[in-house]
C-alpha cells in the first residue's frame, strides 16, 4: 500500500508575513530569524529553513475533525515558501531526518493506530498503517516537540 504526504498550502499563510510584530504577538505568533539549521521545519515547503531566513511560529489547527482528537499546535512557516508536492511514496528529508510520531485516524477522526518511528523508517510504517482499511488518513508529528509535520493519505 502506498502513501501520499501533503504539505500545508502556501496560500493559507500568505497574509501572515505582512503582519507587524505587534499584530503577530496579538495573534499568539512570532516572527523569527533562523539562527541554526536544522531546527525550524517549514510545514509548507516540508524542508528546514536555512540560517538567515525568516519564519513565523504560529498556532495551527491541524486536526479540525469533530472528535476528541481535535487539535492545534505550534508550527513554523518560511517566508516565501512554495508548497511542497512530494511524489507518491516520497518522504521529504525534513521528516526522514527526525523521530516521528505516526497517528492513524478513521473516517470519524478517531485515532486507531499510533507509533513512534525513526524518520528513515517512516515509509515502511506508513505502508503498514494503510494496510488497515479502517485508516482514512495519517498525521505525522515531530515526536520530541510533539508538533504537527504533515498529513498523509492513500494516493488517489
Amino acid at each position: 500500500m502506498s502513501f501520499q504526504i501533503h504539505a500545508l498550502p502556501e496560500d493559507a499563510f500568505a497574509d501572515v508575513f505582512a503582519l507587524s510584530d505587534q499584530d503577530l504577538a496579538a495573534a499568539g505568533a512570532k516572527r523569527m530569524t533562523v539562527s541554526e539549521s536544522p531546527g525550524k521545519p517549514c510545514r509548507v515547503s516540508l524542508s528546514d529553513a536555512q540560517i538567515g531566513e525568516t519564519v513565523i511560529l504560529l498556532n495551527y489547527e491541524h486536526q479540525p475533525g469533530h472528535s476528541p482528537y481535535r487539535s492545534r499546535h505550534a508550527i513554523y512557516v518560511r517566508e516565501g515558501a512554495s508548497q511542497a508536492k512530494p511524489a507518491i511514496g516520497e518522504v521529504p528529508d525534513m521528516i526522514a531526518s527526525r523521530l516521528i510520531s505516526l497517528r492513524g485516524f478513521d473516517a470519524a477522526h478517531m485515532m486507531i493506530e499510533a507509533d513512534v518511528v525513526d524518520g528513515g523508517e517512516i515509509a515502511d510504517a506508513l505502508r503498514a498503517t494503510f494496510e488497515n482499511d479502517a485508516v482514512s488518513y495519517v498525521h505525522l508529528h515531530i515526536a520530541k516537540p510533539g508538533c504537527f509535520a504533515a498529513r498523509v493519505t492513500r494516493p488517489e
